[in-house]
């Protein structure tokens, strides 16, 4: 079975790291073109290989699920590969690899997408796969009992029977009290168990639309030819009707929240949660460069407290991602043996208290610039590379644009701005912690009921 890959692999690129693409940003010619039945196209021609790559990003993710329903849009990504009326059961990626493509899958809290990656004579082909499970995605319900089956699993070997996970979604259910943010992408196991064909079907029907999706097109291929090839195949699928909004806004926490998960490890882990801006609001860049400079590297103020001088972190990981709306900056530690995690929860907030007191230097600053810009041309080596930013600056920062206003926003960040959004966003009142207890095989009685 492929492996679907995540998230995780791409906000690497988001977090600081598009601040990089400077002096080739005036150079790239992306073009767009809306289809008759809402569907957007944003198509960049790069000849330097003769490959292509096509990502078809849908606005859905775990952010538009209810309770009761959680997981769908995770369910999807698997379900998209398992058939539709011209192309059943393993065709699609038998297919495409029969003729040179590959291709992989993601979701996330606020969108879904799929990639393809094939030599630029394929392009009829993918088109033709595309516009099949776009149109007519099957759901055969013994195949529907078998991918419900996959997703369970996937989630107790991911979640549950991994230890700083399944602290993680707790941490994340503790700080959301309102907003969809608070549940899982993978869903609760008891949704997963009790999704209806209905359910999976309406669900389909409104957020797999043409008119809910943008396509972007990346690569060694002629425009004139993708807009014959999109006219031909996708354009004649009918829109829907738009999907209801997310409304719901998480209200300001009014004091920390706190929360223990008592299982079996050989160490304990922190993990503490703060409240942050949503990726397209102005305090995220300056948050960006904060994350470079108590996180990222061994130079980072974290690893040289706690990990090098003290001595009592085994590693200290975290940031924060790009989000439609606010979301979390996060810090997951994890203790040496025989280090209490107050200890370590005490130091962390003495170097969040100094960066929200003190002024970082000049020198930190400009390496946390040069760290990102560095980063940022490392990860934009592909066209894959590129049509997954400008799939994810069109949907979560709402522009594509804004891509290209990355570099003076990046320049722009001064030590005033560090200080500032360290003060407003690492309170006290706006954090919620979570440490995972390790418990032996033998547990001890519950003292709410003695024996």
């Amino acid at each position: 079975m492929k492996i679907r890959t995540h998230l995780s692999a791409i906000v690497l690129l988001l977090s600081l790291g598009t601040s990089g693409w400077a002096a080739g940003a005036l150079e790239f010619n992306v073009q767009v073109y809306p289809l008759t039945n809402g569907m957007k196209m944003l198509l960049l021609e790069d000849h330097a290989i003769p490959n292509v790559a096509t990502h078809f990003f849908y606005r859905v993710g775990s952010r538009n699920e209810r309770p009761g329903l959680t997981g769908l849009s995770h369910f999807f990504e698997h379900m998209m590969f398992n058939g539709a009326r011209k192309f059943g059961p393993g065709m699609f990626d038998r297919v495409m690899e029969d003729n040179g493509g590959a291709n992989n899958a993601f979701t996330s809290e606020d969108i879904t997408a799929y990639q393809d990656w094939h030599p630029t004579a394929a392009m009829p082909l993918i088109f033709e796969l595309e516009a099949d499970r776009i149109a007519s995605l099957a759901f055969d319900p013994k195949m529907v009992e078998s991918e419900r089956g996959v997703v369970a699993n996937e989630r107790r070997l991911s979640v549950d029977n991994d230890n700083e996970s399944l602290l993680h979604e707790q941490l994340v259910a503790a700080a959301f009290t309102a907003h969809p943010y608070g549940w899982p992408v993978i869903g609760w196991a008891s949704d997963i168990d009790a999704w209806k064909r209905e359910d999976l079907i309406h669900y389909f029907k409104t957020y797999y639309a043409p008119n809910n999706c943008v396509l972007i097109v990346v690569g060694h291929f002629e425009t004139a030819e993708v807009l014959k090839l999109a006219r031909q195949h996708l354009e004649p699928i009918p829109p829907q009707p738009p999907p209801p909004p997310v409304t719901t806004r998480e209200p300001a926490q009014m004091g920390e929240r706190r929360l223990q998960v008592r299982k079996f490890a050989q160490l304990p882990i922190l993990q503490v949660a703060f409240h942050g801006p949503a990726a397209r609001d102005p305090d995220f860049v300056p948050l960006s460069v904060l994350e470079y400079i108590l996180l990222r590297g061994q130079s980072s103020r974290l690893y040289q407290r706690l990990v090098d001088r003290e001595q009592v972190a085994n590693s200290v990981s975290g940031g924060q991602s790009p989000h439609m709306d606010p979301s979390l900056f996060e810090f997951s530690i994890q203790p040496r043996s025989g280090v209490d995690t107050d200890k370590i929860e005490q130091l962390l907030y003495e170097e969040l208290e100094k960066i929200s007191r003190e002024l970082v230097t000049e020198r930190e600053l400009q390496k946390a610039k040069n760290t990102a810009l560095s980063d940022f041309y490392q990860s934009m080596k592909t066209i894959r590379d590129k049509a997954n930013l400008l799939g994810y600056y069109e949907l979560i920062f709402g522009d594509y644009r804004r891509l290209f206003n990355q570099v003076d926003l990046i320049h722009r960040v001064t030590q005033d701005d560090l200080r500032r959004v360290a003060r407003q966003y690492f309170s006290s009142r706006n954090r919620t912690v979570a440490v995972l207890v390790p418990e032996n095989d033998e547990k001890e009685p519950d003292e709410t009921h003695p024996q």
